[in-house]
């Protein structure tokens, strides 16, 4: 009988619950560590409103600290926000073993050479999840439209571990493709999530539905792309033209949507500025390329994200 992987997740809000959750519908044993929500996922688990069918699931441990689990992982899930704030080789350090595969699931451009440095002989997978999902409370996601997700060993190939993830996934009616160029892979992520998720929290609130139906909105949504296509060439990670036409329909059918920014925004939380614009606009200034549109983007976003925070302190 082949052995279960063993999964340990850090970060438990909606992506990485969805998802996880998923991997044990698949026959992973998966475990939680916990924070704000470790009483309520300890006590009820997890339950899942998804448009894939409703489902729940208990942890096999909840911990509040990666050091409290017990076992040696095969693979470590995080799925936290990306902040300066939060080190994450030190949240998982006390349990990577020589054979435990670190996947980061998590959003943004350049995210893995701070772990790749802190953890240079272990696998690291890289993924990607296109997926509309929130938590609605603690111990409760609303999973309302897409989920496909795309997996890849950083900084280039495919591997045993990513291609069984995959087939985890696949087996549970998730979408989940191998790709051998994840790097290019998370700069045409960046195409949608460099424009859609910061001009959400500038709108005042808007929807993708909403920002779709603005003329005036929909041509800066298409002129940050294509300073994000630039970008991507310039570093050696080309993508057609043609790629902004297929978000923009894809964008068009989607479910009205709140993007994951604007829901932290709303939630008085920290968002990922630097992760999304941030070093997208560094990169920029290193290759000596205008970006005229993602620095306005980011140079106000960083005083609304400064003065929420402020806020939150207040």
């Amino acid at each position: 009988m082949t052995k279960k992987p063993e999964i340990v997740l850090v970060g438990t809000g909606a992506v990485g619950s969805f998802y996880t959750g998923k991997l044990a519908q698949a026959g992973a044993s998966v475990s939680f560590v916990c924070r704000s929500d470790f009483e309520e996922v300890q006590k009820n688990g997890v339950f899942i409103k998804s448009v894939l069918g409703d489902y729940s699931f208990r942890p096999k441990e909840v911990v509040r600290a990666i050091s409290d689990y017990s076992g040696t992982p095969d693979y470590i899930i995080v799925a936290t926000k990306v902040l300066p704030e939060i080190n994450v080789p030190s949240l998982i350090a006390e349990k990577v073993d020589k054979n435990t595969t670190i996947v980061l699931l998590q959003n943004g451009i350049n995210i893995e050479p701070p772990i790749m440095s802190a953890f240079p002989d272990n696998e690291i997978i890289s993924g990607l999840a296109f997926i509309c999902v929130s938590r609605e409370s603690f111990g409760c996601i609303d999973h309302q439209d897409y989920g496909r997700l795309v997996l890849g060993t950083y900084p280039t190939g495919k591997s045993p571990r990513a291609e069984e993830l995959a087939a985890l996934f696949n087996s549970v009616d998730v979408k989940c493709e191998t790709n051998e160029d994840i790097i290019t892979a998370r700069w045409k992520k960046l195409v949608w999530n460099a424009p859609f998720n910061p001009m959400s929290v500038l709108a005042g609130g808007a929807t993708t539905r909403e920002m779709m139906n603005s003329p005036e909105t929909l041509k800066l949504v298409q002129n940050v792309m294509k300073e994000v296509l630039a970008l991507a060439e310039k570093t050696g990670n080309p993508i057609d033209s043609t790629f902004i036409d297929a978000m923009i329909e894809d964008t068009s059918k989607m479910t009205p949507y709140k993007t994951s920014m604007l829901l932290d925004y709303e939630g008085k939380r920290a968002m990922e500025v630097e992760a999304i614009l941030g070093n997208a606009v560094r990169l920029a200034a290193e290759k000596k390329l205008p970006v005229p549109h993602l620095e306005s983007l980011y140079g106000l976003l960083t005083l609304i994200d400064r003065k929420n925070i402020e806020n939150i302190a207040d």
